[in-house]
């Protein structure tokens, strides 16, 4: 990866930091860093995640832009660094929604030059003190209509992420919010409401610590996400995750009619089926 010299890095939390280092140890480039939290630029400095801080005035001269912050700012964020940079640099965004930053960018004069990319890693935990250089490695990359960017770009792209020991897949944009808003952002809001409904009925907050089981722990460990986050992924995908939900209400309510029912046979039938998910997920 001897071209890129110079990287600039847009969000440096969890996904950003963790992406400055995991392009330390593939690159020779000089990783700088934007971030509208001082502190967090300050953080990051520190740490030893970038090399240095920078600004938009210096973006001309990046060979590479990673875009990693909330969701509902990315496209205009987008907007604003492809004007901005020269005609051979590369950008790229790491949000979990697609399909409306690809519509918001689909004329912009220098499309070709960036590449909706969803890098599918992460943890509960935020900010540049989460980061760390293995986020990414064994993980599934998607990147979305393809078609948009040029073929040098995607080379340059593909080849880096295979140097990180990722998979990457193409999508079309509205395929992969419909299939995140179930695998992924359906997950998140379980956990939060599960995380809601506890607290709101174990007022004594030992009790939930003393009593809960590694299952809780599991699942509930989603509810510890950013909220700026999860807020910006939930009602930029709020087509598809609506009717997620909407399904996931029906099935709820149909097991707690079963429940109610004192229905033993059709309760041990429904978890048997369910259980063969685990011949999919191991």
């Amino acid at each position: 990866m001897n071209e890129l010299k110079n990287i600039t890095i847009i969000g440096v939390g969890l996904l950003g930091g963790s992406m400055a280092l995991a392009l330390k140890d593939v690159t020779d480039a000089k990783i700088s860093g934007i971030d509208k939290s001082k502190a967090n630029l300050e953080k990051a400095l520190a740490l030893g995640i970038i090399d240095d801080i920078s600004d938009e005035t210096e973006l001309n001269s990046a060979d590479l832009v990673v875009i990693a912050i909330p969701t509902n700012k990315i496209a205009e964020e987008t907007h604003k660094v492809l004007d901005l940079v020269n005609d051979q640099c590369i950008v790229f965004d790491t949000g979990s929604t697609k399909f409306e930053i690809c519509q918001s960018l689909k004329k912009h004069p220098k499309r070709q030059q960036f590449a909706a990319v969803h890098p599918i890693a992460g943890t509960e935990f935020s900010g540049p003190e989460a980061a760390f250089k293995t986020l990414f490695k064994g993980k599934k990359n998607i990147i979305c209509d393809p078609e948009d960017t040029d073929e040098k770009s995607l080379e340059v792209i593909i080849d880096l992420f295979n140097k990180l020991s990722m998979d990457t897949f193409f999508m079309d944009s509205d395929e992969h919010d419909k299939h995140l808003a179930y695998v992924s952002h359906l997950s998140h809001v379980s956990s939060f409401m599960l995380g809601k409904t506890v607290l709101e009925i174990e007022k004594d907050h030992r009790n939930i610590f003393n009593l809960a089981g590694s299952g809780f722990a599991s699942t509930v460990r989603l509810a510890k996400s950013s909220p700026e986050t999860w807020t910006s992924i939930f009602l930029d995908n709020k087509q598809h995750l609506l009717k997620a939900l909407d399904e996931y209400i029906k099935n709820l309510k149909e097991f707690a009619d079963l429940i109610s029912n004192d229905n033993f046979d059709q309760i041990y039938h429904c978890i048997s089926n369910i259980n063969k998910i685990k011949n999919i997920i191991k």
